[in-house]
């Protein structure tokens, strides 16, 4: 059916992957499955209808520094765990987290372990998470975004032992919808290309804000983008059927 005016505001729900062998072993979790389960779906709870592996008294480690990195660390902190790690490839300074969530993830306990990277995921025969390989990193130049871009140290590898896995390195958008719709233009993260100013997609009745334009952000970026896309569609409509009167 036709309309005249669509908004996209699916957000970027698709997590990123590291691509290392062991990732598929249980224990490991990307962070927006660990942190769903724990808030909406009671997964901490052993008579959950689908339960975590337990968390209490366990080595947790956190791949990745942003806010939704310390959210999982805190959260696995408060499940109970002995030991929380995050381990982030860069340094402290370009970790991209807000400077009080990470203090506040180390009042509670939390270790920042920078310029390390894993490798590898260890597991037993059963096919459940026990360890991991640690590369160690150095800073090289500065990248396109301003952060000196990582890079291996030849002869810095680590294994450690481990119970839990959590990778919070990003999201992206869920393919499907651009391959799908004709005529939405993406960018190489596969986010929406759009006029900063209205929210126009590159489809003449279609906006778009959010997650699925700028990739992961805040909350309060989204909604802003929600009122600017809003005011336009509400021009557009108003210009379409003044048009259709005259």
């Amino acid at each position: 059916d036709r309309v005249d005016a669509v908004f996209i505001g699916v957000g970027a729900g698709l997590p990123r992957f590291l691509e290392i062998p062991g990732e598929h072993l249980v224990g490991v979790y990307a962070a927006n499955e660990f942190l769903t389960r724990i808030n909406l779906m009671g997964a901490h709870d052993p008579f959950a209808h689908t339960p975590l592996v337990p968390v209490a008294d366990r080595r947790v480690m956190v791949f990745g520094a942003g806010n939704t990195a310390m959210d999982a660390a805190r959260s696995a902190v408060r499940l109970g765990a002995r030991e929380v790690t995050i381990a982030y490839r860069r340094g402290r300074d370009e970790m991209p987290a807000r400077r009080e969530e990470i203090r506040h993830a180390e009042d509670e306990g939390v270790v920042l372990r920078t310029l390390v990277t894993p490798e590898e995921f260890l597991g037993d025969d059963e096919g459940h998470l026990v360890g991991v390989r640690l590369r160690g990193m150095e800073l090289g130049e500065p990248g396109p975004d301003g952060r000196r871009r990582p890079r291996p140290r030849p002869d810095a590898i680590d294994t450690e032992p481990l119970d839990v896995a959590v990778v919070a390195i990003g999201n992206d958008p869920n393919p499907l919808l651009v391959r799908t719709v004709a005529g939405l233009e993406r960018t190489e993260r596969g986010t929406l290309v759009v006029d900063p100013e209205t929210g126009a997609t590159t489809h003449p009745r279609v906006w778009a804000g959010g997650d699925i334009v700028t990739g992961g952000a805040t909350v309060i970026s989204a909604m802003g983008a929600g009122r600017r896309a809003a005011r336009a569609i509400d021009a557009h409509l108003r210009s379409t059927a003044a048009g259709g009167r005259g």
